[in-house]
């Protein structure tokens, strides 16, 4: 009986370990914050798999939005047809994102956020739409630096081209194409603003 009870402390210890071993491998909130870069440069013999897409979608649905109104969506091209369509799409960023394995598109039906039984709310109106796809992006990049992916948020993109390549309905605003992938080399950090400069309090 003593060795039987010797033996289950010795497996709780090892679990123990492996637990704390488990956490440890996973970066801090503030290592997420700290390490996020816009990566303008992906390693091209990494590749990244639909469901680890699925992950970083599943979320950026936790994002706070209007009402729970949840009006951001996205479209995927991680197929190499899709792909090479894509990097034509987005301007200056081509050569930039050429070696990223998932390009991911965000839109958000307009009318939802920042209204209330079809009426504005007030002044901001779809503006709010704008907000809470700014709030899911940040989820998803977030969430893909914890799984060890970099992004890149890009304004620069032909709408109409993107619209007609995944058939997006007309009432879905397209912001912003985010490319996906592992950095290629380690970017450099921009100098932020003094705190001062952007905060006053009362």
């Amino acid at each position: 009986m003593g060795a039987f009870m010797a033996l289950l402390s010795l497996a709780s210890c090892q679990n123990g370990n492996s637990n704390e071993n488990a956490a440890s491998s996973s970066p801090s909130f503030d290592e997420v914050f700290t390490s996020r870069r816009s990566v303008r440069s992906y390693d091209a013999s990494k590749k990244i798999t639909e469901a680890e897409v699925r992950d970083l979608i599943k979320a950026a649905q936790d994002a706070p939005s209007w009402a729970n109104q949840q009006p951001t969506k996205y479209y995927v091209a991680i197929s190499p047809e899709k792909l090479a369509a894509v990097q034509d799409m987005v301007g200056g960023n081509k050569e930039r994102i050429k070696d990223a394995p998932v390009l991911i598109v965000s839109t958000f039906e307009r009318g939802k956020s920042g209204f209330f039984q079809g009426n504005q709310t007030n002044e901001v109106g779809d503006g709010w739409g704008a907000y809470d796809n700014g709030l899911s992006n940040c989820y998803l990049i977030l969430k893909a630096r914890a799984m060890g992916f970099d992004t890149l948020i890009m304004g620069m993109r032909d709408a109409d081209k993107l619209r007609e390549l995944f058939s997006i309905p007309e009432n879905e605003t397209i912001m912003a194409v985010i490319s996906l992938g592992y950095r290629a080399e380690e970017p450099n950090r921009p100098e932020r603003k003094n705190l001062d400069e952007i905060v006053k309090f009362f």
